[in-house]
């Protein structure tokens, strides 16, 4: 862990930027994309913000393709994105075409799939060759299972997910990673956002708690605060 003096981007649209540019270095990277991005805002019009993204890489990387999670979201982007309604489809689009071929190549996209999408992605993404981007993912809670078997299915899938880019507002300030950087803990002071420090994985509550435990001049009410989020945490 060190410490960082690197800014937060200024709005959505910097942001937008800073996640193309990570999409775009994780796909370069050689690696077999599982690749997620992340923008964790309250209140964020997801449809608005993949339709721009995918938009911006397909001028680079013709011949990406965007996922939605059912037919309704799927005709709704294509009604708002006329211009790439060919390169749009649903999860069940996807599914028919690499059963019918074997599989699929290129770069898929997929929006904001939920719990419920779960067994879905799980079958898009076997069957796919190439790299696979989810946008605001919320799979975790579908890592339940009946039984062992279905239990540890799951928890290797979701175990191959990395993140190019990532977003997230926390308690106290902001955790932030654009591949191919390390993650990065922010700190909320009154005159903006603060870099505190750095990290190879994902900090967990009890990590980000004592990065800004250890930072000087916090005061015992922001120690307690932090101590108050980290024992909250253990409770969820």
């Amino acid at each position: 862990m060190k410490t960082l003096d690197l800014m937060l981007p200024a709005d959505l649209r910097s942001a937008e930027a800073e996640a193309l540019g990570a999409i775009q270095a994780a796909l370069e990277s050689g690696q077999r994309g599982l690749w997620t991005v992340e923008l964790r805002f309250e209140g964020l019009r997801l449809l608005p913000l993949a339709l721009r993204l995918h938009g911006a890489l397909t001028a680079v990387l013709p011949g990406a393709k965007l996922l939605c999670a059912d037919a309704g979201a799927t005709a709704l982007a294509k009604r708002d994105s006329p211009a790439l309604a060919a390169s749009i489809a649903s999860l069940r689009d996807q599914m028919r075409l690499q059963q019918a071929d074997g599989g699929s190549d290129g770069v898929l996209v997929l929006v904001g799939p939920a719990p419920s999408d779960y067994d879905e992605v799980e079958q898009v993404c076997a069957l796919h060759r190439g790299s696979v981007v989810l946008l605001n993912a919320s799979l975790e809670d579908g890592a339940i299972g009946i039984g062992s078997v279905a239990r540890e299915r799951r928890k290797g899938f979701l175990h191959e997910l990395q993140t190019a880019y990532a977003l997230i507002p926390t308690a106290d300030g902001a955790l932030r990673r654009a591949f191919p950087e390390q993650w990065q803990l922010y700190r909320s002071d009154p005159d903006g956002y603060r870099a505190v420090a750095s990290f190879e994985q994902k900090p967990d509550l009890e990590e980000q708690a004592l990065a800004l435990a250890g930072e000087a001049g916090l005061g015992l009410g922001a120690n307690l605060r932090v101590i108050d989020a980290f024992i909250e945490g253990l409770r969820n």
